[in-house]
């Protein structure tokens, strides 16, 4: 099968990475060589981590690369079987895609969003196929997360979720079919966790690391809710925020003040090495809790 990536951004290139993993031809479009070519490093360099835990053989590495190919050129898509979009989180921008995607494809492909937020009803209706759109949530990193979130659209058929379910299976990924609600139920539980945490150090109630302390070693967490928005990406954190807010006029969404003058400075966490945190260039802390289990579990991941 070949697997069609809209977006070679962090979701994008792992989502690529996974399905070449696992015996796919995948074609990745973006809009500059730039952006490609950083993708396919940031790929080998995925790999190199696998290889070191023997999760990946050293003589598959160059096999599993081979089968990615890249364009920026989305009428390049006309031959491939299944489309997933993963471009940057604004409603309007993924209707183009899809738009464009369903007068380039076979009609009988399916068209996955990535999206963690958006609705993948009013997505569908940018198509003539709407019951062929589906979401196909994929956490980060894609290739060590296991999760998921499968999202089924008001009109999306049960065909189509029972082969995004089999091809999630292939992935070794764990699929999970949830309604099509703002958030779905991943998001809509998370980001107001995250965004009370922001709320709290805005307002001088704690500092960042023991608010995120008292998370992992009072509720257990893996990762305290600063240390994720960082992981996540600040500006991601606040489209997702903005769609829970915009969609159920219901003010605990609100974005919290000191989030959207972060996002308005470009400090949006690790990506841009600064958000709460500040990380070198191997996304280890310059300073900050320099040895909590957090960014150990994260380094293990890989």
């Amino acid at each position: 099968m070949l697997v069609g990536v809209v977006g070679a951004g962090t979701m994008g290139n792992g989502i690529a990475h996974v399905f070449a993993q696992y015996g796919y031809d995948v074609l990745l479009c973006d809009i500059s060589d730039e952006i490609l070519q950083r993708a396919i490093k940031t790929i080998s360099e995925n790999l190199d981590r696998q290889i070191k835990k023997g999760i990946v053989k050293l003589e598959d590495k160059e096999k599993i690369l081979s089968r990615i190919k890249i364009t920026k050129n989305l009428d390049d898509f006309r031959e491939v079987e299944l489309v997933i979009e993963a471009v940057v989180e604004k409603e309007e921008i993924k209707k183009e895609i899809f738009s464009k995607l369903d007068k380039i494809t076979n009609k009988d492909v399916i068209l996955a969003s990535n999206t963690s937020s958006i609705s993948i009803t009013r997505l569908s209706r940018a198509t003539n196929r709407p019951e062929k759109v589906i979401g196909m949530h994929f956490f980060n990193p894609v290739p060590v997360m296991k999760l998921v979130e499968v999202v089924k659209g008001f009109i999306t058929s049960d065909e189509t979720v029972n082969k995004i379910v089999e091809i999630s299976k292939t992935l070794e990924k764990v699929p999970i079919v949830v309604k099509d609600f703002p958030g779905f139920i991943s998001n809509r539980i998370l980001m107001p966790l995250i965004n009370e945490a922001i709320f709290a150090l805005g307002e001088g109630i704690a500092d960042k690391e023991s608010i995120d302390n008292i998370m992992k070693l009072g509720m257990n967490h893996p990762m305290g809710p600063l240390q994720l928005a960082d992981l996540i990406g600040l500006d991601v954190v606040l489209d997702i925020l903005n769609v829970l807010y915009e969609n159920f006029k219901d003010p605990k969404y609100r974005p919290a003040p000191l989030l959207i003058k972060m996002v308005e400075a470009g400090y949006l966490g690790r990506k841009t090495k600064k958000g709460f945190y500040e990380y070198d260039w191997n996304f280890n802390f310059i300073y900050g809790i320099t040895n909590n289990k957090i960014f150990t579990l994260w380094t293990n991941l890989w």
